[in-house]
């Protein structure tokens, strides 16, 4: 299935976190957070301004990136897990 989101929304899979603290205590599925990074899979066109023109995203599909803690709304497809959020609720993209 393929997905495409429409406007700024964009489509972003969730990096998984590491499983061991740094001291190197095994962290249990039960107490791990949410992961707050993720790579785009999909981007939407872009907002269109009050002037009527097309805003284009300033993220592309590859991009890692890290994004609010209750960001967007948690979908499955096919199985897997995604986010679909607003350009605006990210927060940085990962060099």
């Amino acid at each position: 299935m393929k997905i495409k989101p429409l406007r700024d929304k964009i489509l972003v899979k969730r990096i998984e976190e590491e499983t061991k603290s740094a001291g190197g205590i095994i962290i249990p599925d039960t107490a791990k957070e949410k992961p707050q990074r993720g790579e785009i899979i999909a981007v939407g066109p872009g907002k269109i301004s009050s002037k009527g023109e097309l805003i284009q995203p300033a993220v592309k599909p590859g991009d890692k990136v890290l994004f609010a803690k209750w960001a967007g709304t948690e979908i499955k497809i096919e199985g897997q897990e995604y986010l679909i959020t607003d350009e605006t609720e990210l927060l940085a993209v990962l060099e």
